[in-house]
């Protein structure tokens, strides 16, 4: 049986997800073993400008696909991706090495196209489980990259990351040459070149996009120095290890789908997300306790809580949203998203070099906390009249 266009778009995004997380955890490494660099506010700063990068880039790959088809457009994009990969292997300073890496960021991120390409290919009644499929594709590939990075820096030379990340640029650009040459390949791209104007009002962006902020800000504030501390609790060593241990949300996150499938029915967008959000806020402050069984558990909760907060999220944009609007509307709550997770990569290694390790941990738990409230005050009460109508 020939594999579907969904599948294959889901291909895409394991090995774009794998390519993008490989060195998540191990920036701290990458950038004390090549270019001497151990200050944790320049680590901030290259975070930040990563996120900054695909806030200003994504945006515009969006609008390009209201006239190019995504499939198409990914093509010179993920091949011009790979390139560049190449080229910060060879960099040699840390001015060209920024400058590599973030313009190889700037193709990257088309790729985030596939996921609104996947979900107006869905029927309405089965987003909730889509999105969860997604999210746990996400997971597994944030696992896989984590391992993979960690097996790359603790056994062969850090430089090399890039080089399996130009071969998963290349795998991309293969893929969607392939798609292009098949029969109606664009099937799963509805409303490709005509979108319909989004349903969703200015002030129901924004007030989505202050939860999304404040939500990806905390949910990302811990990562950056995750793994310093870790192997400042405990005695086993090897960036593996320590590369699962940071990978455990991601695990906790494919258990949950497991279950979410197992219950058979797909929850209202919303629904249980003032909950799920106030227990990621209890893990992540017992990670924040220094001890590594109570840091274990708080990973272990927290993963619960993140996969039913971002799934929960993401449902309601596409509830608000309509297929031929999907590119564009997730276009500007990425903008969001994004910068959350620009504000988080450089307020981390602030809070890490004036207050210690512990010090984001404390702050994302409270960070949680003020989203649950915001959520609250901004959309429970009144989610009934944001749901589409029948």
């Amino acid at each position: 049986m020939a594999i579907s266009v969904k599948h294959w778009l889901i291909g895409i995004t394991i090995a774009a997800v794998v390519s993008d997380s490989m060195l998540l955890p191990f920036y701290p490494h990458f950038f004390a073993s090549v270019f001497g660099i151990t200050d944790p506010g320049h680590i901030g700063l290259y975070l930040s400008a990563c996120c900054l990068t695909i806030v200003l880039a994504f945006p515009m790959w969006a609008r390009a696909s209201r006239w190019i088809s995504v499939l198409k457009l990914l093509i010179p994009t993920q091949l011009a991706a790979g390139v560049l990969s190449i080229l910060c292997y060879w960099a040699e300073t840390p001015m060209s090495f920024w400058i590599l890496s973030l313009l190889m960021l700037v193709f990257k991120g088309s790729y985030l196209l596939v996921y609104p390409m996947i979900m107006a290919a869905e029927r309405r009644d089965n987003h909730g489980n889509t999105i969860g499929l997604l999210s746990v594709v996400v997971h597994i590939g944030g696992i896989a990259g984590a391992v993979l990075g960690g097996v790359v820096l603790q056994w062969f030379e850090p430089r090399q990351v890039f080089l399996v990340m130009a071969v998963s640029d290349f795998l991309q650009t293969g893929v969607c040459l392939y798609l292009t040459r098949r029969p109606d390949p664009g099937s799963a791209e509805r409303h490709d070149s005509t979108p319909e104007k989004s349903r969703v009002t200015s002030a129901v962006i924004y007030r989505l996009g202050l939860v999304m902020f404040l939500f990806y800000f905390s949910a990302y504030l811990t990562r950056p120095f995750f793994v310093r501390y870790w192997e400042s609790v405990t005695r086993s060593g090897g960036e593996a290890l320590s590369g699962l241990v940071f990978a455990i949300p991601a695990g906790i996150a494919i258990l949950a789908l497991c279950l979410s499938f197992h219950r058979g029915h797909t929850r209202s967008p919303g629904d249980g997300l003032l909950a799920a959000m106030m227990l990621g806020g209890v893990g992540l402050a017992l990670q924040g306790l220094n001890q590594e069984w109570l840091i274990l558990s708080g990973r272990c909760l927290f993963g619960w809580a993140l996969f039913q907060s971002t799934v929960q999220l993401d449902q309601l944009l596409f509830a608000l949203s309509h297929p031929g609007a999907y590119a564009a509307d997730f276009s500007k709550i990425n903008i969001f998203q994004q910068l959350g997770v620009l504000a988080a990569a450089s307020s981390a290694g602030g809070l890490v070099g004036l207050l210690g390790l512990q010090m984001p941990f404390v702050v994302a738990a409270v960070g949680l906390v003020l989203t649950a409230a915001l959520y609250g005050l901004l959309f429970h009460h009144s989610r009934h009249r944001l749901q589409p109508s029948t």
